[in-house]
């Protein structure tokens, strides 16, 4: 699913990635650990395509990722990546099902159909009676559900998670991550996920730990 050979990325005089290599299989759950400053956030923008490694190679489903334009790499991303950040980041003037909605519009997929598979989701999340909710009316923990059925509506190939549960109470939080597993289950869901939570590190299939810009 995911190759990427030593990745490196610099701001300034400041090194965040000395040469990352690392491998990751179609349907695997992967957690990367590490202290602040270690360089999992800035490793995951580049694995998501928000940012570009100063050098190195990347590789998405048999797509070379630098040789793609800003503009065909914005289209690879909505097509075939998912995000769920620490904060929903949902449009609090759209309902949970609008929310969810917004990426296949933007890829001007056909609207009904778009509308049912939304509803299939939020059905599988627990949010069936949330359809036409504004974030406003949702709890902590539905609104990042509601952020993860977002992630999903493109069928992305691989969803990047950046401290998901970071925003939540424990309870919630062992809810959102045992759903993560359940969706891997269902959808054979490929998970790359960020997180300081031991508990959900310790779940995945395999747990990177990062120190000082490489995979140890």
């Amino acid at each position: 699913m995911i190759i990427g050979k030593q990745i490196t990325k610099a701001y300034g005089q400041l090194q965040v990635l000395r040469g990352v290599d690392l491998h990751i299989s179609p349907g695997e759950v992967v957690s990367i650990v590490g202290a602040s400053g270690a360089g999992k956030s800035t490793l995951l923008h580049i694995l998501g395509t928000l940012d570009r490694p100063d050098s190195g190679s990347l590789q998405l489903k048999d797509t070379n990722l630098q040789s793609l334009s800003d503009k065909d790499l914005a289209a690879f991303r909505n097509n075939h990546i998912g995000f769920v950040f620490q904060f929903h980041h949902l449009l609090p003037e759209f309902t949970a099902l609008e929310n969810v909605c917004i990426p296949a519009y933007i890829q001007k997929a056909n609207e009904s159909q778009t509308e049912k598979r939304a509803k299939h989701l939020l059905d599988l999340l627990g949010l069936k009676e949330r359809f036409e909710h504004k974030p406003n009316q949702l709890s902590g923990g539905e609104q990042q559900r509601v952020a993860v059925a977002r992630a999903l509506i493109n069928q992305p190939a691989v969803i990047m998670a950046d401290e998901p549960s970071g925003n939540l109470d424990s309870d919630t939080s062992r809810e959102l991550h045992q759903l993560f597993f359940d969706l891997r289950d269902e959808f054979k869901q490929t998970f790359v996920i960020v997180t300081h939570n031991e508990e959900l590190a310790q779940m995945a299939d395999r747990k990177l730990v990062m120190q000082d810009g490489v995979i140890v």
